[in-house]
């Protein structure tokens, strides 16, 4: 049996920064990969989706190319060829991940991992042991009783980035960053578009300015979007399917070449081992308290298969916290008031902090501030004028309690925010920070000046 300090089950954002950190200091590690090194981020999710949208944007450039003063004549896109650069980028990817594994010495064990008692791996049939055993097994595509996939014509995220032939017609029901961003690629790809969401508003954990701005935003780039409804049923037609929805006025049915699924994820946690070295679980998520520690010494768990946000930047914080407290390097807790959420769809969407409405609820008297872009030099040259910057101040102390972004970039802005109440800026402080012009995140001065009521370009 092979005997290591750390063994970490999942190599996705969570797991194999994981690994890195802790053989970094010294401890000799191993990870365990059923799939492909990089996990669904690498493979299936964050960055392959990133090339997608990314073809998606360039082929708008061509379409609007006039705009621009240039002249391209019969701008058109060959579906499979965008596929297969995502693919590219996310095996790239993947072969970076088996790179640096190799370079901190880490042990790959491939095939799939279980849990056991007295600190033990099983790995198809063969045993490792270690004094610390890191789960972070990651999530796939949740799925609806109403809605189940088939992979075919009701599809979840993976089949949505490989998909042989580019449907004409989509419903995407579920509109957070996952359906949002697979609505604006196939929508700007020339697929006809329907956007189902169960709320009141689409990307509804967003500030309700932001929702409402998006949702404008879908509508002008030819998405329908229907609120406050849900799919009952999907029936199978001989052109694709038949979807009945229900909304405040009835049943509408709409028909579509294909369903693409995107309420939300389910956690990778059945069949691991948990039952068996009797690790406390609450629905589908594994306890743990700030060090990432399970109710049973030496097993921990990060990432999505925890209670905290399920996002990639969030399961390496996570890790990296967990593999230094386990080193006896004193480290603070991580502060989930303060994570960045992005959601890279056309326009971008990033925030930080309360919702206004969330600061209302606190009990904050509110300094806000708004700057539109439509008012900066550097998106009228850009021709992204769509969207704006929104702070929340409290009035008494001038604390930055939140910060609301959509427009073009905005997702590479919104790290100042985080920064600037990471070190508890006041809005006085970011006002007297001088930011180049021009460029985007002036917005985000501006806006600061709009609260404090001394903004000079509106």
């Amino acid at each position: 049996m092979s005997k290591y300090d750390v063994i970490v089950l999942g190599t996705g954002p969570g797991g194999y920064v994981t690994a890195i950190r802790a053989s970094q200091l010294g401890l000799k590690t191993a990870v365990v990969e059923k799939e492909s090194l990089g996990g669904v981020c690498l493979n299936w999710g964050c960055i392959p989706t990133k090339a997608l949208l990314k073809s998606a944007q360039v082929f708008e450039y061509l379409k609007h190319a006039e705009d621009y003063g240039l002249k391209v004549e019969n701008a058109d896109k060959d579906f499979a060829a965008v596929v297969k650069r995502s693919r590219g980028v996310a095996e790239g990817m993947s072969k970076g991940v088996q790179f640096l594994l190799k370079k901190n010495k880490i042990d790959v064990i491939e095939g799939y991992g279980k849990i056991k008692p007295g600190k033990k791996v099983d790995v198809d049939g063969k045993e490792y042991s270690a004094d610390h055993i890191i789960i972070a097994t990651g999530a796939r595509s949740r799925e609806l009783p109403s809605l189940p996939q088939d992979g075919k014509t009701v599809i979840g995220y993976r089949e949505a980035m490989t998909l042989p032939e580019q449907p004409k017609k989509m419903i995407v029901v579920g509109s957070g960053a996952i359906g949002v961003e697979f609505a604006s690629f196939y929508n700007s790809m020339g697929t006809e578009v329907t956007i189902v969401e169960y709320m009141p508003n689409v990307v509804p954990v967003e500030d309700e300015d932001v929702s409402k701005q998006f949702g404008r935003s879908m509508k002008k780039a030819g998405i329908k979007v229907m609120t406050n409804s849900s799919v009952e049923k999907v029936e199978k037609t001989k052109d694709g399917v038949k979807a009945t929805v229900k909304t405040k006025k009835g049943e509408e049915t709409l028909e579509a070449d294909i369903v693409l699924s995107a309420v939300g994820i389910k956690t990778n946690i059945e069949n691991i081992g948990l039952e068996d070295v009797g690790i406390v679980v609450d629905r589908d998520k594994i306890i743990v308290n700030d060090w990432y520690q399970t109710n049973m010494p030496g097993y921990y768990a990060i990432g999505d298969v925890t209670k905290g946000p399920a996002l990639a930047h969030v399961a390496s914080a996570e890790g990296i916290t967990c593999v230094e407290k386990i080193a006896g390097i004193h480290v603070e807790a991580i502060d989930y008031s303060n994570i960045p959420g992005c959601t890279y769809a056309t326009p971008e969407i990033a925030s930080v902090g309360m919702t206004e409405k969330q600061a209302k609820e606190a009990g904050y008297e509110l300094k806000i501030g708004k700057f539109p872009f439509s008012a900066s030099g550097k998106a009228s040259a850009s021709g992204a004028k769509d969207g704006f910057v929104k702070v929340i101040f409290d009035a008494k102390y001038g604390e930055w309690l939140g910060c609301h972004m959509i427009g073009a970039g905005v997702t590479d802005m919104i790290a100042e925010a985080v920064l600037g109440r990471k070190l508890e800026t006041t809005g006085h402080e970011v006002l007297k920070t001088i930011h180049p012009h021009p460029t985007m995140s002036e917005a985000v001065m501006e806006a600061v000046a709009d609260a404090y009521d001394e903004v000079i370009h509106l």
